[in-house]
C-alpha cells in the first residue's frame, strides 16, 4: 500500500492524517498543539511537526504541508527567524493596509494587479507594518516566506531553495492568480523599497523535493486551498467554514477581481481559482458566548434551542475580535434589542449563533452577487457538528444545506495533493467524500430565516453603515 501524509498548520494546532494514496482512506492520525497568539515563533509550528509525526513520517511515501494563509515570516541571510512571525489574525496592520490602498491609487488598482485589494490579514500589509515599525529587523530581513513555505523548507533540509504554490501566494498580494507572477514592484512599495528574496512558485503537481529519508513532498498550498483539495470541490460548490474564523468560498474557472475588497481572488490547488470571503469571527462566537453564560457548548445549543428563532428581536453583532468581511478591523461585538423580554440567557445563546451565521450569510452574497451560483452549500468546520447550527444555517441561508462527514479537510487535501505529486497524473486521484447530514428548509423556514437577516442587516446597517 502506497501512504501518503497531509499536515494541517493551522492557527491552533497541528494536524497530520496519513492516508491510502489509492483511496483515501485514513490511516493514522496525529496533533499537536501551537501557542495562543498573534505573533508566534515559527520555529514553533516545525516543534509541533515534529512532536506530531514522532517517526509516522518515516512510514510515508509522500507529504504535503497546508496551512494557515498570509502569515510573515521574515528570515535573515542565515534562514534565522528575524522576529515572530505575524498571523493572518494580526490585524495592526490595518492602517498600513489602509495607506497601501491609497498609494497605489485605489481598491481597482489593487484588484486589478493582484485579484485582491489588502486588508490587515494580507501579508503585503504586514510588510508595510513591519518596515515602519521595526525598521532594524527589517534591514536584516533577505527572504520572506509564509508558514507552509516555511515547513515546507524545514521538511526538505535548511540548504534546500524555499518554494511555495499559487493558492498560498495569491494570499500575499503581491502575486498575481491572473498572471502567475510576481509583483516586486508592490513588495518593494510595501516595504519601503527593500526587496527580499521570494519563494519560487510551483506547479500544483510539482514536487518540491525529498525529506531526508526519501519521501516526495508535494507543493503544499494554504489551508482554504487545502481543504477545497480535501472536499474535491466542482464547479458549482459552494464551501462555508466555521472554524476559529469562518470563510466562503467557491471553485471558478476564472480570477476574480473584486475592487470592495470583500472578495480575495485566490488561487486554488488544482491551477483554478477560488474565490473567498474571510470573517475573522465564527466558532469563537459561540465559545465566546458560552463563557460568558458560564456553561459549555452543549448547554449552549440547548439553552439556544430553548429560544424561539430571531430571539425576539435580539442580535448579536459578532465582530468580537474586529473584522475583516465588513471590513472593520477596530470593531467590537455588540448586543442589539435588548429590553426585559430578550434579557435571558436562551436569547443570547441564539442570538450567538444567528449573529455567527448571519455574518457567513453576508460573506456568501457577496459571492452570488459576481455571479456564482451556488449549486450545493457545503457547510464544514468545527462548529458544523452543531444540530443547531446546520438547522439555524439551512433557516438563514435559504437554502438546503449538505454536511460532509466531520474530517480534517485542510490535511486530508495535502495528503491527496501530495498522492497526486507522487503518481504524476493529470489529475488529482478520486478520493469520495461521505455525506453526514443534509438539512432541507421549509417555506416558511426560509421566511423566518429572511427576517432574522433584516433584523440584524438593520442593526448592523445602523451602527457602521
Amino acid at each position: 500500500m502506497t501512504r501518503v501524509a497531509g499536515v494541517d498548520s493551522s492557527t491552533q494546532s497541528c494536524k497530520i492524517v496519513v492516508c491510502d494514496a489509492a483511496t483515501g482512506t485514513v490511516l493514522e492520525r496525529a496533533t499537536a498543539p501551537h501557542p495562543d497568539g498573534t505573533a508566534v515563533p515559527a520555529e514553533a509550528w516545525w516543534d509541533a511537526l515534529r512532536a506530531a509525526s514522532d517517526g509516522l513520517l518515516d512510514r510515508v511515501d509522500a507529504i504535503a504541508v497546508a496551512a494557515q494563509q498570509q502569515g510573515m515570516v521574515p528570515l535573515d541571510a542565515d534562514g534565522a527567524p528575524v522576529r515572530d512571525a505575524l498571523l493572518w489574525n494580526d490585524t495592526r496592520s490595518a492602517a498600513a493596509a489602509d495607506d497601501l490602498v491609497r498609494e497605489l491609487g485605489g481598491p481597482q488598482r489593487w484588484a486589478d494587479a493582484v485579484g485582491s485589494v489588502p486588508v490587515a490579514s494580507f501579508t503585503v500589509a504586514k510588510l508595510r507594518w513591519f518596515a515602519d515599525h521595526e525598521p532594524h529587523l527589517a534591514d536584516r530581513t533577505r527572504r520572506i516566506l509564509l508558514p507552509h513555505d516555511y515547513l515546507t523548507w524545514r521538511l526538505r533540509g535548511l540548504d534546500a531553495e524555499p518554494v511555495t504554490d499559487r493558492g498560498d501566494a495569491s494570499g500575499t498580494g503581491y502575486w498575481s492568480p491572473a498572471t502567475g507572477r510576481y509583483r516586486e514592484d508592490l513588495l518593494a512599495l510595501a516595504f519601503r523599497g527593500r526587496t527580499p528574496l521570494l519563494p519560487r512558485v510551483l506547479a500544483p503537481a510539482e514536487a518540491a523535493g525529498r525529506t531526508p529519508t526519501g519521501a516526495l513532498i508535494a507543493a503544499g498550498t494554504g489551508d482554504n486551498a487545502g481543504a477545497a483539495l480535501g472536499l474535491g470541490l466542482d464547479p458549482g460548490d459552494v464551501v462555508l467554514s466555521l472554524g476559529t474564523s469562518g470563510t466562503a468560498y467557491a471553485r471558478a474557472e476564472t480570477s476574480s477581481a473584486d475592487s470592495s475588497g470583500a472578495i480575495a481572488g485566490f488561487a486554488d490547488a488544482t491551477g483554478a481559482f477560488l474565490p473567498l470571503v474571510c470573517t475573522l469571527n465564527a466558532a469563537r462566537v459561540l465559545t465566546s458566548a458560552a463563557q460568558l453564560l458560564g456553561v459549555d457548548l452543549p448547554d449552549l445549543e440547548t439553552l439556544a434551542a430553548q429560544a424561539p428563532p430571531g430571539a425576539d428581536g435580539l442580535v448579536m453583532l459578532p465582530y468580537l475580535t474586529g473584522e475583516r468581511t465588513p471590513n472593520l478591523p477596530h470593531a467590537a461585538g455588540s448586543l442589539h434589542g435588548l429590553c426585559p423580554r430578550t434579557m435571558h440567557p436562551g436569547h443570547l445563546a441564539r442570538a450567538a449563533y444567528e449573529g455567527m451565521l448571519c455574518n457567513l450569510a453576508d460573506a456568501l452574497d457577496r459571492l452570488v452577487a459576481t455571479g456564482i451560483s451556488p449549486r450545493r452549500i457545503l457547510l464544514i468546520g468545527g462548529a458544523a457538528r452543531s444540530p443547531l447550527v446546520r438547522a439555524i444555517a439551512a433557516q438563514i441561508l435559504g437554502h438546503p444545506v449538505i454536511v460532509p462527514e466531520p474530517e480534517e479537510y485542510v490535511a486530508l487535501g495535502a495528503a491527496r495533493q501530495a498522492a497526486w505529486a507522487l503518481a504524476g497524473t493529470a489529475a488529482p486521484p478520486r478520493w469520495p467524500t461521505r455525506t453526514a447530514a443534509e438539512i432541507s428548509v421549509s417555506p416558511d423556514a426560509a421566511g423566518t430565516g429572511r427576517v432574522i437577516r433584516d433584523t440584524y442587516s438593520n442593526a448592523r446597517d445602523a451602527l457602521y453603515r
